[in-house]
């Protein structure tokens, strides 16, 4: 691990642990702006489902910048090489400025991709492979994906489209290994808020009825009465996909609540496992409780970051 000093700082964490309130706090403080690392809050119109909180971002009057939101129309599928781009153009902008980055978010893969500094390539479309696969089933598209490498990211495999796409990435970068150019050293302090299970999962529950009373289901029909394909709301999963197999007559709402709620506790299983592989694989994540005051996790976070310490 470098002594260099941090010039950057990370607040990652499940699902409802609290990770934007903690880091627009912690910009606030230290005179920073966030850039957002949630896969899904770039889209815009697509606010209640990805729980913006854009609330949340305002502290003492004043509203703390954050990039990476409200970025790409709904129904584009972005990806991850776009995120490290766009990443890169935020942060060199808030470093040129004098403005420290404030990374947050829950995407394990875009968090990941930041800190180890991956060199990605874009991948274009490969209609011949495509072809080749569209008449497989998805246990099938998932083993030939299994083939290339090991699947930490379960999300690739919940739908054909997305285990197309993994394979079709794969194939792309088996074939072109990634480029040359130098990422940017990123030398974050990085901060998880962790809760128990129980815990977690109460948050987890009380949120999704908080964001179905706010109107969750008649966001996703805006965005379908807009003209976005139901099959890329899906594709989108979690709240998308359960509000939109509910609209289209799939799902009745008890059974939507029901499945969109187990499907979101075991989202956020997914999230810490990937936050505990990125441990294994050398980030050294500092841990707060999620149960602890605000204040007193600010607290920490500036300790941390102004004494520039590095022990694990």
């Amino acid at each position: 691990m470098s002594d260099e000093p941090y010039n950057t700082i990370t607040i990652l964490g499940p699902t409802a642990s609290g990770k934007t309130a903690l880091a627009a706090r912690v910009a606030a403080a230290a005179g920073g702006e966030i850039i957002s690392a949630d896969s899904r809050q770039l889209y815009r119109g697509m606010d209640i489902g990805t729980g913006k909180d854009l609330d949340e971002y305002v502290i003492d009057g004043r509203r703390v910048p954050c990039h990476l939101v409200d970025i790409a129309e709904a129904g584009y599928r972005y990806n991850l090489f776009e995120y490290q781009r766009d990443f890169r153009v935020a942060w060199e902008d808030c470093r040129r400025r004098g403005v420290l980055p404030v990374l947050c978010g829950g995407s394990g893969m875009y968090i990941e991709a930041i800190l180890q500094g991956y060199r990605l390539t874009p991948v274009p479309a490969n209609p011949a492979l495509r072809a080749a696969l569209s008449s497989k089933t998805l246990p099938e598209l998932a083993a030939i994906l299994a083939s290339y490498r090991p699947l930490h990211n379960t999300t690739d495999t919940c739908t054909v489209a997305r285990a197309t796409r993994a394979i079709e990435i794969a194939e792309h970068y088996r074939a072109h290994p990634a480029g040359d150019e130098d990422f940017p050293r990123v030398r974050s302090l990085v901060v998880g808020i962790a809760l128990d299970r129980e815990r977690r999962r109460d948050r987890v529950t009380r949120r999704l009825h908080d964001r179905l009373q706010a109107g969750m289901i008649e966001e996703t029909r805006a965005l379908l009465s807009r003209g976005v394909k139901p099959e890329d709301l899906i594709y989108y999963g979690l709240e998308y996909k359960y509000t939109t197999l509910h609209l289209t007559g799939t799902l009745s709402r008890d059974e939507m609540v029901e499945r969109l709620n187990t499907a979101i506790h075991r989202f956020a299983k997914r999230q810490m496992t990937w936050f505990r592989k990125m441990e294994r694989q050398g980030i050294n994540i500092r841990w707060l409780d999620g149960d602890m005051s605000l204040d007193d996790n600010l607290s920490r976070v500036l300790e941390w970051y102004s004494r520039g310490d590095h022990e694990t």
